[in-house]
């Protein structure tokens, strides 16, 4: 492995920059994706929580793959050129939104429904309710969860192999190709893969006990 470092490691590391920066653009789009259709999904507007509802079944239920080639492959042929990168980072981001949908929303139901009475009965509107009551402390709640889904979103970035996004299990899979050491060079991925996720998951374990105790406090 060290090897494969010594003569490969300006190529790998290239690769972990574009999963580091796909993982970072699809991290931010589908928590601001999935937080707003979350909140369609338990709308008082009827329309809005069907609209909620339908991207979150069609799109937790659709294989990653399948949603990275249509913006691969459909996209371009139709509407505009986009290249690998862009179209599997899309992808993910869509992808992972209904996940966090889901999770935002179970987040948002564990609150007390009196808390959002309260705020209405003292003025508030359901959006400044949701605001400044509602959702900070469903975030607090779901942040073991969304941290799972996090994670899961790096690992998941190796979609790009396929669409020739250039990232980092792309560039491993030519290294392997080349030099036929398959073990070595993925032995070398997986640990550039744990250098993004291992602070990702104790960064969420911080963050979770901090608050919890903020809480208790409280």
């Amino acid at each position: 492995m060290i090897d494969i470092f010594t003569k490969y490691g300006n190529v790998l590391w290239s690769g972990f920059g574009y999963t580091l920066l796909s993982s970072f653009y699809a991290l931010v789009g589908s928590l601001v994706i999935g937080t707003l259709f979350a909140l369609f999904e338990i709308s008082p507007i009827k329309t809005l929580r069907v609209i909620g509802k339908i991207y979150v079944e069609i799109f937790r239920n659709i294989p990653l793959l399948v949603i990275a080639m249509i913006f691969y492959i459909v996209v371009p042929q139709y509407f505009v050129k986009i290249d690998g990168f862009t179209a599997g980072t899309i992808g993910l981001t869509i992808y992972t939104s209904a996940f966090i949908a889901e999770t935002v929303r179970a987040g948002i139901e564990s609150v007390a429904t009196g808390q959002m009475e309260a705020a209405r009965a003292n003025g508030m509107t359901y959006i400044q309710a949701m605001r400044y009551i509602i959702l900070p402390q469903a975030i607090k709640i779901v942040i073991p969860p969304l941290g799972n889904q996090f994670i899961n979103l790096v690992k998941n970035s190796s979609v790009l192999a396929f669409l020739a996004g250039f990232d980092l299990m792309y560039q491993g899979n030519i290294v392997a190709s080349t030099t036929f050491k398959t073990t070595d060079t993925y032995f070398a991925v997986g640990l550039l893969y744990l250098i993004i996720t291992l602070p990702m998951s104790y960064l969420m374990r911080y963050l979770e006990k901090k608050w919890s105790v903020e809480g208790d406090e409280a």
